[in-house]
Parts: C-alpha cells; structure tokens; sequence
C-alpha cells in the first residue's frame, strides 16, 4: 500500500471554517465557556466601534504558561472521547478558535500565569497568505495600551481574548449586537451568575462595564411559579435529572415581569425543554418533535441536566446549539410532558369553566353543539330578558338580528392574540364606579321594578365582579 500526505490548501480551508454558523452572542458564549473551565470569578467584556471594531474579554482564572496557551491555540486540541472534569464545559477544542474564526480575522490570546505572561495570536489573512499554520508571538508592547491589558498585568492571573478585524457585522450593528449580547448571557449562564453550580462558583459578568444580571427562565422566586418534583433517569452510568415547572398565570405578574419571562420570542415558543449540560445551557424552548406548541401549554418549561459525559449520546455539536434526546428515554420524556401539560394548562381551562358558574348570571355562555362549542349571549339575562320582553315583535326581531351578528362576529382570534401577547394592556370590564351602580338601583326603585326583579339584576356579571359595591337591604 502506497500512502501519500496531502495538505488541504489553508486558505480555502480557513473560510470554510468561518462559515459554521455562529452569531455574535453564541460566539462570545462559547469563548467565555473557557473562563469558566478556567475557575473564573470575573469576566470583563469590552466591545468598542472605534478607531475600529475591537472585542476583548478578560477574566481572573488560573490562566495558561506559555506551552498551555500553544496548545489552547491548536485546532482540535482535546479528544473529544476522553473523560472530561466535571465542570469543563468544552469538547472537541475547538470552540475557542472556530467562534473567534467566525466573527473576526485576527485573534490574540495574552495570559499570565506564575507572574510570567505570554501571547500568541492567529492571523487569517497571513495564513492564507503563506498557506501554512503559522501561529504568530507578536510583542507584548504591541498591546500594552489597549484597553484591559493593564488589568491584567495587576491580576495574579488570568486571560484576555482579543478579537480584532471583525466582519462579521458592521459598526451600525453593534448597539443591537450588544443588547443581544447581554441576554443571551444572562440566560445562558444564569446559574453561575447565581452560585447555583455544584462548586458554588459564582461568577460576575460585566459588558462594557453594565454587570450582568442573571436571568432564570423559571422565575423560580415567585410564590405563583410551580415547581414540580425532580424525577431522575438513569441512562449509561449517569443521572439526568428532569424537573417541570410551570410559570404563574400573568393575572399574578405586573406588567414589567410577564415581558421579562416571555423572552424575546414570546411565551409560546419558548415552552419545552431547556437543556443544560454542566449548568451551562444549551438549548431552549423546544418539545424535540414530542409535542406541540399549544398556547395552552404556553406557561409550561422542563429543565432537563445531563452530565458533560453525555455529549455524544445527544448530538451536541460544536456551537453547543444543537442536541436531541436518545430514543431510550424518549418514553421517559413523552411521559412527563403528558404529566405536566394537563397541570400547565390549568391557569387557563380553570378560568374557562368559570363560565358554567350557575350562582352568577352571566351574560355569555359557552354551548356544546354537534359543529363544536360557541361563545353565546344568555338570553335569560335579566336585562336582555327584560328588554325583549317589552319591545314589539319587528324590534325583537331587530334586536335578535343584532345579537347573532354580534355572536357570530366575536373576534376570537384578536381576543387571542391580545391576550396572549399584551393581556395586561386589556381593559373590558364596565366602567361604572360604585356610585353609579347605586344610583342605578335606587332610580330602579323609584319606578316600581319589583325586589325579585332587582336581586336578580344583582346577580349579574357587572355588580357581583364589583367586590367593593355593597346595596342596602330593602
């Protein structure tokens, strides 16, 4: 057998490499990932437009002597197969270089460790140009003004990551990459922004110096949110721990709140599992084929923690961006949707029923019929009642037209939509304060309406909702 070497050309490889598919805030939370396997308490993010675009992060962890930072520079540095610590949240070795890659052209890596600091930097332009893997030791004095390379001078140890030639968008982009930016790590790292990994290691994240505020998607602190018991599935020698929770109903959350906990794609779509795999997580919002998206279903979040161990058995890729169950705890999984979705969707149906309530006149129902179920207005209604009654036979007849038209052209689908995506902004009740519901009784009085006729009417929607209004017994 006759075997011979060759090399791919660099330069075509290198753009190939680019086009993964990072964005700006995946990319950032991929390199950051670093920091933390590094024991990092405190990470500094620095974006700045001008004279041009620049990115800098800058954490405190252990840092890296001069051979550990070649080889954090290499491609493919870690076999993907080998048994990892448990809070090391990379793979294959290339998250560091393949997100850098694709938002810039020139990365530098300066770390300090045992007071001796080191640099290495990969130009992309300059390996395209000589077609060779030629990782560059620029002068230390190149960088010492800019911005976060004193910090770390002062620091025991650390890192500083430095994107620059970045085009992967432009300078009028970057207010919105930044606001990205900020909640993708709020929820991304949440639970060590909380001190809630096992180690207790708390992190503080800052950007372009606004620290970071974590954002649990659970709203666990809120006495509404219900939190169901942790069910734990054993699966190749490991524990996947499996909890639901289900959010409070916004009837139970100010304004400001019910926006924060939609997310920016809304509380449908952001039902489902959430993934995280070393309390780092992956993947949001999603029922991985299982189930449907229901707006019944809307308040309804599964938390689902995999050890690092378990990275091949879910597919998860180099973005950290892609994952599926294995078929073998898929039943597992079904079975707790079933479990959870018929209590998720109880703030909702619950207030459905209300409807059938037989100690309050209403005045709609909602009637089973063979075509399905309709909204219709109760024709008992004392009111109505009243007032069919005393009209002649065309003006019954006008009215009924009215009333059907009225039924039959419910706008259900607004009605949905504006309670689902603005349901604090929706004021239907009648306005008539207390006063004039006195008043209303008292001039009933005065025309001779009979005592039954008006206990009736109190039993109507618009005086018993009214929990403030109180009528003297007569």
């Amino acid at each position: 057998m006759r075997t011979e070497i060759v090399d791919p050309y660099v330069g075509n490889f290198v753009k190939s490499l680019r086009e993964i598919g990072y964005t700006f805030e995946v990319a950032v939370a991929d390199v950051l990932d670093n920091s933390i396997t590094a024991y990092a308490n405190n990470i500094n993010i620095l974006v700045l437009p001008d004279p041009e675009k620049i990115f800098m992060m800058l954490d405190d962890g252990v840092g890296m002597s001069e051979g550990e930072l070649i080889n954090s520079m290499r491609l493919a540095a870690n076999d993907p197969d080998l048994i990892r610590e448990e809070h090391d949240l990379g793979k294959f070795g290339l998250g560091l270089k393949t997100a850098s890659f694709s938002q810039c052209k020139k990365l530098t890596v300066i770390s300090k460790k045992n007071n001796n600091i080191c640099i290495k930097q990969w130009d992309l332009d300059f390996i395209s140009k000589e077609n060779k893997w030629l990782l560059i030791t620029p002068e230390l004095e190149d960088y010492s003004d800019y911005p976060l390379f004193s910090d770390l001078f002062e620091q025991d140890s650390g890192t500083l990551v430095i994107w620059e030639n970045i085009d992967s968008f432009s300078t009028e982009e970057l207010t919105t990459k930044i606001y990205d930016l900020k909640n993708h790590l709020s929820l991304v790292f949440h639970n060590f922004m909380e001190g809630k990994a096992p180690n207790k290691q708390k992190i503080n994240i800052t950007v372009n110096m606004d620290p970071i505020k974590p954002f649990n998607p659970f709203n666990p602190n809120h006495k509404a949110t219900q939190e169901l018991e942790v069910e734990k599935i054993t699966f190749k020698n490991a524990i996947i721990k499996v909890q639901p929770f289900i959010l409070p109903h916004h009837s139970k959350l100010s304004q400001q709140e019910f926006d924060r906990y939609a997310t920016p794609q809304g509380y449908t779509q952001s039902q489902g599992f959430y993934l995280y795999r070393g309390n780092r997580l992956l993947i949001h919002g999603t029922w991985w084929g299982m189930h449907k998206m229901r707006d019944a279903h809307r308040l309804v979040r599964i938390k689902i923690d995999i050890p690092n161990s378990q990275d091949a058995e879910w597919g998860i890729d180099i973005k950290k961006s892609t994952a599926k169950p294995v078929l073998q705890i898929k039943n597992d999984l079904k079975r707790i949707i079933h479990q959870v979705t018929i209590k998720g969707s109880r703030p909702y149906t619950g207030r459905g029923r209300i409807i059938k309530d037989s100690t309050i006149i209403r005045f709609w129902n909602l009637e089973a019929r063979p075509e399905g179920q309709k909204f219709v207005l109760n024709r008992q209604n004392p009111i109505l009642k009243d007032l069919l009654d005393n009209l002649d036979v065309e003006k019954v007849k006008l009215l009924n037209l009215f009333l059907m038209g009225v039924e039959g052209y419910l706008p259900l689908d607004t009605i949905t939509a504006q309670l689902y995506s603005k349901p604090h902004e929706l004021r239907q009740e009648p306005e008539l304060s207390n006063e004039e519901l006195g008043q209303l009784v008292e001039s009933w009085r005065e025309t001779g309406i009979s005592e039954d006729f008006i206990g009736e009417l109190l039993k109507t929607e618009i005086f018993l909702n009214n929990k403030e209004f109180v009528i003297d017994e007569k």
